[in-house]
C-alpha cells in the first residue's frame, strides 16, 4: 500500500507544482485572434475592366523612338510624342485608333508631357530647345509658345479642371527652382517660383483632390505642396515630414522614375531607379507597399509558373534590363518607365522584363501579366484607357479597355486590348501598321526618315579575304531593314568581322562584331521589328536574309542562304538577293568547319561598299 501511495503521490506532485507554477504567474491572455486575410471584393469585375490579351493587338509607328503616351479618355484622345520632338494626337474609337494631327513640337527629345485633369490642355517641353508649348487638345491647336530661358526637366499642370487660370509647373535642369506659369499668357516670367528643393526636379504629378503637387528631386526628397500657397496642403494629416515615409527614397540613396496618383486620390506610386515600386498613401504620407523587382528577384521568378521564362528568352531579357538602366542612369528625364492605377485605384499595373504585372494592392498578389509573349519589347510608359466601371456594371459593348504602351528604344507604341492579334489580315499587312512608309510630307520638307529612298542604297558590294558578293537590295519592301544594313556598312561596322558560320546545303552566317553569333545590334540600339513581304521569300538560293533571335529581334547579323528555304518565311526578313559572286558564296560554303559550325580558318569582310543604283548581274 504504502508502495501505491507514493506512486500516486508522485504523479500528484508535478500537478501540483504546474498549479502552483501557474498561480505565480496570474492568468495567461486570450490568444491573439487569428487576422483576417484581406480580399479584393469584384476583383473579377476590375479585371473585365481591363485588357486580357497576352499579344499586343497593334502597333503604330512614330519616325523616332516614342518616349511618352498619354491617354484622355474624357475626350477620347491619345497623345504619342517621340525623341525627334513630334507630337501626334489619335483618336480612340470603340475598337480601333485613328490618327489625326503631327505637330513638330520641339528641336530635339520631348522631355516631358502632361495634360490637365479634364484632357482639355496639354503642354510639351524640351530640354535642348528650352520651349513649353501648350495644346488645346479638343481643337488640335498649340495655342502658346514661351521660351522658358532655361532647359526644363519636368512639367505638370496644376490647375483644377474648368479653372479660369491654367497654371504650369516647370522644372530646370539647371537648378532646383520649380518655376509656375501662367499656360496662356506671353513672355516667360513666371507668376510664382518654389524653391523647397535643394537639387534639380525630375518628375511632378498634380494631385486634384488634395489641390497639390507630389515633386520629387535628384536626391530622392518627396515635397507636397500646394500650387497657390507653395505650402504643405491642408489635406494632409502630418505636421512635420519627420512623421512620415516621404524620406524612404533618399534613405536608400535612390531616385523616382516616375510618381503617379490613384484615381480615387488614396495612393501614388513610384517605379525607382533601385528597382523597387513603392506605393504611398497620400494622406499620411506612410508607405503602403514597396515591391521588390530587381535581379535577384527576377531569378527567383523563374521558380514561379506565372513568371517563368524559358532559359535563353530570360537570359536576353536580363542583358536588355542592364542596357535599360544604364540608359536611365545617364539621361533620367527622358523615357522612363511609369506604372498606372486602374480605376478601382485597387489595382497597380507596371512594367517589368517579364511584361507588364497587375497587381491587386489589397491581397498583395500578381492577377495577371500583360504582354508576357512578347519577347522582343521591353515596355516602359503606360496609359490606360479604360470605360467608367459603375456599380450596375456597363454592358461588353459599352467596354473597350485599351492599355497603350511604349517600349524601350522603339519607333513605336502598342496597344492592348481583350482581343488577340488579328491573324486573318492578308499576308504582308498585320499587327505592326506601318504608318510612317512612305512619309511623303517629311521627305517635301527635307527630313531624312526611315522611308525616304535617300537613305537607302540599292545594291551592296561585300568585299571578303574570299572575294566580292554583290547583293541587290530592297529598300522599298523593308525600308528600316535595308537602312539599317547601309549605314552599318557606311559605318565600317561590318569591317574585320568573320563570317562566322557555315552549314552545307544551307546558308552562311555573318554581321556579328563579336564573332561567335551573340553580338551586334541595330543602328537604332538594341533590336527592330521584322519587315516579311508578300514578293520577298526565301524560296531560292542566294537569298540574303536577317538573322534573329526570335520575334522582332534583328540587330546587324545576316546570312545568305545556298539553297531555297521556304520554312524561314514569316520568321526572317529577306531583304537582298545575291547577283554577282555566287561562287564566292560557294566556295565559302565549302569551306571546312569546328565547333559550332565555325570556319576553321578565318573569313573576313574587308568591307561592304553600298551602291547608288541597282547592281547588274553582268
Amino acid at each position: 500500500n504504502m508502495g501505491r501511495e507514493s506512486e500516486e503521490a508522485a504523479k500528484k506532485k508535478p500537478q501540483e507544482e504546474e498549479e502552483e507554477s501557474d498561480d505565480d504567474y496570474g492568468p495567461t491572455p486570450a490568444p491573439a485572434p487569428k487576422k483576417k486575410r484581406k480580399v479584393l471584393e469584384f476583383e473579377s469585375v476590375f479585371l473585365d475592366h481591363l485588357p486580357s490579351a497576352e499579344m499586343y493587338e497593334k502597333s503604330f509607328m512614330h519616325v523616332g523612338n516614342v518616349t511618352h503616351v498619354r491617354c484622355l479618355p474624357a475626350n477620347g484622345y491619345i497623345l504619342t510624342a517621340s525623341n525627334d520632338g513630334q507630337l501626334k494626337f489619335w483618336k480612340k474609337g470603340k475598337s480601333e485608333v485613328e490618327f489625326v494631327k503631327r505637330f513638330y513640337a520641339h528641336v530635339g527629345p520631348i522631355t516631358d508631357m502632361a495634360a490637365s485633369p479634364d484632357g482639355a490642355w496639354l503642354c510639351t517641353v524640351g530640354a535642348k530647345d528650352g520651349v513649353l508649348n501648350v495644346f488645346d487638345v479638343v481643337n488640335f491647336d498649340m495655342v502658346n509658345m514661351i521660351k522658358l530661358g532655361f532647359s526644363p526637366s519636368c512639367t505638370e499642370i496644376v490647375s483644377k479642371a474648368g479653372a479660369h487660370k491654367m497654371v504650369v509647373a516647370c522644372g530646370s535642369r539647371d537648378g532646383p527652382e520649380i518655376r509656375l506659369f501662367d499656360c496662356k499668357a506671353a513672355g516667360a516670367t513666371p507668376i510664382r517660383t518654389m524653391n523647397s528643393h535643394k537639387v534639380h526636379v525630375t518628375r511632378m504629378r498634380y494631385h486634384a483632390g488634395l489641390d497639390a503637387v507630389i515633386s520629387t528631386d535628384r536626391k530622392g526628397l518627396i515635397e507636397f505642396w500646394n500650387p497657390e500657397t507653395l505650402e504643405t496642403p491642408k489635406g494632409v494629416t502630418w505636421k512635420y515630414k519627420s512623421d512620415t515615409d516621404l524620406y524612404e527614397l533618399a534613405k536608400h540613396k535612390t531616385t523616382a522614375l516616375s510618381i503617379d496618383v490613384s484615381p480615387d486620390g488614396s495612393l501614388f506610386a513610384s517605379l525607382c531607379a533601385d528597382k523597387f515600386v513603392r506605393v504611398w498613401r497620400c494622406g499620411t504620407g506612410k508607405l503602403f507597399k514597396k515591391i521588390d523587382e530587381t535581379a535577384a528577384a527576377a531569378h527567383e521568378g523563374q521558380n514561379d509558373a506565372l513568371l517563368k521564362l524559358d532559359p535563353i528568352d530570360f537570359g536576353r531579357r536580363m542583358a536588355v534590363e542592364k542596357d535599360l538602366d544604364s540608359t536611365l542612369e545617364k539621361d533620367l528625364d527622358t523615357a522612363a518607365p511609369n506604372s498606372v492605377f486602374d480605376q478601382s485605384s485597387k489595382l497597380l499595373l507596371f512594367p517589368t522584363h517579364v511584361g507588364i504585372k497587375v497587381m491587386n494592392l489589397v491581397e498583395n498578389k500578381i492577377v495577371r501579366i500583360i504582354g508576357k509573349p512578347e519577347a522582343s519589347e521591353r515596355f516602359l510608359g503606360l496609359s490606360l484607357f479604360q470605360a467608367s466601371v459603375s456599380k450596375r456594371g456597363a454592358s461588353e459593348g459599352e467596354v473597350d479597355p485599351t492599355l497603350v504602351a511604349t517600349s524601350f528604344n522603339k519607333p513605336r507604341f502598342f496597344l492592348f486590348t481583350k482581343r488577340a492579334p488579328d491573324q486573318s489580315s492578308e499576308e504582308g499587312a498585320g499587327r505592326d501598321v506601318f504608318n510612317e512608309r512612305p512619309p511623303k510630307e517629311l521627305a517635301l520638307a527635307g527630313v531624312g526618315t526611315t522611308g525616304s529612298k535617300a537613305v537607302h542604297g540599292k545594291g551592296a558590294v561585300i568585299h571578303t579575304s574570299m572575294g566580292d558578293m554583290t547583293i541587290r537590295l530592297y529598300g522599298e519592301e523593308c525600308p528600316k531593314t535595308v537602312e539599317n544594313f547601309c549605314t552599318h556598312s557606311r559605318n565600317d561596322y561590318y569591317n574585320g568581322t568573320i563570317i562566322h558560320r557555315v552549314i552545307k546545303s544551307f546558308m552562311i552566317q555573318m554581321g556579328d562584331p563579336l564573332g561567335d553569333g551573340t553580338g551586334g545590334q541595330s543602328i537604332w540600339g538594341g533590336e527592330f521589328e521584322d519587315e516579311f513581304h508578300r514578293n520577298l521569300r526565301h524560296d531560292r538560293p542566294f537569298t540574303v536574309s536577317m538573322a534573329n533571335a526570335g520575334p522582332g529581334t534583328n540587330g546587324s547579323q545576316f546570312f545568305i542562304t545556298t539553297v531555297p528555304t521556304p520554312w524561314l518565311d514569316n520568321k526572317h526578313t529577306v531583304f537582298g538577293r545575291v547577283v554577282k559572286g555566287m561562287d564566292v558564296v560557294q566556295r565559302i560554303e565549302q569551306t571546312k568547319t569546328g565547333k559550332d559550325d565555325k570556319p576553321n580558318e578565318e573569313i573576313k569582310i574587308v568591307n561592304i561598299k553600298v551602291l547608288h543604283e541597282v547592281p547588274s548581274a553582268k
